[in-house]
């Protein structure tokens, strides 16, 4: 398994993800600086989270235009699996890989905290393994949001990857740490391939970490 991980000026998830995927496959990802204008052929791109560019604009609008997002999204529309984490996934939607917005979190806040999500699709490379899942979330602006035509275009596609849930698998306005919208705490694109999330799946890939819910998603790319 050949795979790489981008890292931004203020990505704070990066040696996260590696160890994780690491650990899994017992393979080393490669690190790519966000100056870079290629990557090799790639089996797995995680675009990971972290702070970049401190979010000092709208958060991943400046990472989006770094020389490798180029590649990035040239390799996820000719189908490279590609994987964007909280601040990843921003990254992602601001790169137009996927669709809809991340606005601030219903309650103005930032949130740090454990979370359940359960998969609402479980046919992509990323979710067939997967089950209700604890995981932690850590943003500021993750209250997922599209108008309702892009919503039912998603629905109809199941696009929709996981959703907050609770401890029985419902899905419930209780059970949404954010204000997303359908509860959504990750979404596919139309092919399948690339997937943006919320929740830190790396965070909660061992024991170590109190828990190891995360594991399933990186074991679902891995088979």
């Amino acid at each position: 398994m050949k795979s790489h991980v981008i890292v931004f000026p203020g990505s704070n998830c990066d040696r996260d993800v590696a160890v994780a995927i690491k650990n899994i496959s017992s393979h080393q990802p490669q690190m790519i600086w966000h100056k870079e204008t290629s990557i090799n052929q790639s089996d797995l791109i995680v675009v990971p989270g972290g702070f970049s560019y401190g979010d000092y604009l709208r958060c991943g609008a400046m990472a989006s235009t770094s020389p490798i997002m180029q590649d990035v999204v040239k390799k996820a529309r000719e189908g490279v699996p590609v994987l964007g984490i909280c601040n990843g996934f921003q990254i992602l939607i601001e790169s137009g890989l996927l669709d809809g917005a991340l606005m601030r979190n219903s309650s103005l806040s930032f949130i740090c905290r454990d979370i359940l999500i359960k998969p609402k699709n479980q046919s992509s490379v990323f979710t067939k393994k997967t089950q209700v899942a604890k995981m932690p979330i850590a943003h500021n602006e993750g209250n997922f949001f599209v108008n309702s035509e892009q919503l039912k275009k998603i629905q109809d596609n199941d696009q929709i990857a996981f959703q907050y849930c609770d401890e029985n698998g419902n899905v419930s306005e209780h059970s949404n740490p954010n204000g997303s919208l359908e509860n959504i705490a990750g979404i596919l694109n139309e092919n399948k391939n690339v997937l943006g999330m919320m929740p830190h799946p790396e965070r909660a890939s061992e024991l170590a970490h109190g828990c190891e819910d995360g594991k399933t998603i990186f074991e679902s790319i891995l088979n």
